[in-house]
């Protein structure tokens, strides 16, 4: 069976992190999703036996940092939305012969190269009930709320439907297609940044990495974000 694949989905960076909009400016939030995809795609890079990593993006900029991160980039005309780009990416996963892949956030950087393997290690462990190739793996959200992870084999036998209640959504899925699967509760992969307070856990692990330094006023009260501290983000 050859190495899976990585699809990383990310929306244009003028809408990202919009949910974090009352407690960052657009420049912060832009910074801060290029920043965590860095450290996403570095961690995949770390990865045993790994494919491609591929990036599915609208966005000219983080197409630009993908690629000197050293990931494929499957450009969108325009953004479809999560579920249409990581749809996407698996079709075009099994177009070029992938026999499984995976997805995961751009927005969870305390993602660790054990927890991926953890993720591809329970693709590969048979059950004897379910013989066959076919079969997918869920990694949920923290809440158990949304997926944050799936891992299909082949990669395109199971379109996504992400949003609020998707995990519970896709273990209906998985048995209404008598499709194993297997359930991974991972700590790291299960932070994606959504709220303040997963900015907070966030940083609270992050307090020494020099890339999070621009947030470090950020929750103070009347906190700001100065202009400076906005600089690029590079490979």
């Amino acid at each position: 069976m050859n190495a899976p694949w990585a699809i990383v989905p990310v929306k244009t960076l003028a809408e990202a992190k919009q949910r974090l909009a009352g407690a960052l400016p657009l420049e912060a939030r832009r910074k801060l999703m290029l920043v965590m995809l860095r450290d996403v795609i570095a961690t995949l890079g770390q990865v045993k036996a790994l494919g491609p990593v591929i990036v599915v993006t609208p966005d000219g900029q983080v197409a630009e940092l993908a690629e000197g991160c050293g990931a494929r980039v499957l450009r969108e005309a325009r953004a479809e939305g999560h579920s249409a780009a990581v749809l996407a990416g698996l079709a075009h996963a099994a177009a070029q012969g992938a026999e499984r892949a995976f997805t995961l956030p751009a927005d969870a950087p305390l993602v660790t190269p054990a927890e991926v393997a953890r993720l591809i290690d329970a693709a590969d462990t048979h059950d004897s009930a379910h013989p066959g190739s076919r079969r997918v793996v869920l990694a949920p959200s923290h809440d158990r709320d949304g997926t944050n992870a799936i891992l299909a084999a082949p990669p395109d036998i199971f379109p996504p439907r992400f949003g609020p209640g998707s995990f519970a959504r896709h273990l209906a899925q998985a048995q209404a297609m008598a499709l194993p699967c297997r359930v991974v509760e991972l700590a790291g992969l299960g932070l994606d940044v959504d709220e303040p307070r997963d900015l907070e856990a966030v940083l609270a692990l992050k307090r020494d990495d020099p890339s999070y330094a621009f947030l470090r006023n950020w929750h103070e009260p009347g906190g700001t974000i100065p202009a400076t501290s906005i600089e690029p983000v590079r490979p």
